[in-house]
């Protein structure tokens, strides 16, 4: 699977052991990504499969209700069968197959300016994801050897670490999102109460100055840098965000 994201969290979401916030995070992210898509339609396949081999023997009736006895629990109740679930998977890869499809005959070539409107849109909502409790999943501290090693075999791109405490911007962990289809590292620091998540993701776009803007009360600044996209977003002051782009960017 080339998929980042899936690859750390595919299996959990499966066997439904993601909490509420990370499910539906995942959720999300299937509508977007169609090698996540794909791996679930191909797993639920293989568990049907495996369903249908009844490679198992069941053990006798009167056993069954001996174990019970015994241990107290009296008659096993009746349980409705629950009917496999292939087609809830090749349904939601056949409604990313039309969305993909009607969204390109659409709007083949959207303009760069909506475009970056609503990454911005998407990323700032991100940020304010990871503002709740128990919605998001990663790692707290500000060690810079723990976190990157934290990132180490989630990401596939070398992950710029660092904690500007000395500077006004203590480092406080990170955290992993799907932005648009993107796998993205966010590196989440403090400036005197105010949380700013550093938003990177890898890109084959040429190097930009900062792009600045608003969204919902919260400010973001964008600039690619070596092949690496950054995007910080915090309710802090802009220039506060500006100093940290600039030492990011050193």
């Amino acid at each position: 699977m080339k998929c980042d994201f899936g690859d750390f969290f595919l299996h959990s979401y499966f066997d439904g052991e993601l909490s509420v916030g990370p499910a539906a995070e995942f959720d999300r992210h299937v509508l977007h990504c169609a090698d996540c898509a794909e791996e679930l339609v191909s797993l639920d396949f293989l568990r049907v499969r495996l369903q249908l081999a009844e490679l198992h023997e069941p053990a006798p009736a009167s056993l069954r209700r001996r174990i019970r006895v015994d241990l107290g629990f009296g008659a096993p109740p009746r349980v409705p069968a629950c009917p496999p679930l292939l087609w809830h998977w090749l349904a939601a890869a056949a409604t990313l197959l039309l969305i993909v499809i009607v969204g390109w005959r659409v709007n083949p070539e959207p303009s760069r300016d909506d475009y970056q409107a609503e990454l911005a849109e998407e990323i700032v909502d991100a940020h304010l994801r990871s503002l709740q409790p128990g919605l998001m999943t990663g790692i707290a501290s500000n060690d810079e050897h723990a976190v990157k090693g934290w990132f180490d075999g989630k990401v596939k791109f070398a992950l710029p670490v660092r904690d500007f405490g000395n500077d006004g911007f203590t480092l406080q962990g990170g955290h992993l999102n799907i932005v648009e289809g993107r796998t993205m590292a966010a590196l989440v620091y403090d400036q005197g109460g105010h949380l700013i998540n550093v938003f990177i993701w890898p890109t084959r776009e040429p190097d930009t100055s900062p792009r600045r803007g608003s969204r919902k009360g919260y400010q973001w600044v964008d600039w690619r840098r070596r092949k690496m996209e950054f995007c910080a977003v915090s309710d802090a002051d802009p220039l506060e965000l500006d100093r940290l782009h600039q030492l990011i960017a050193e």
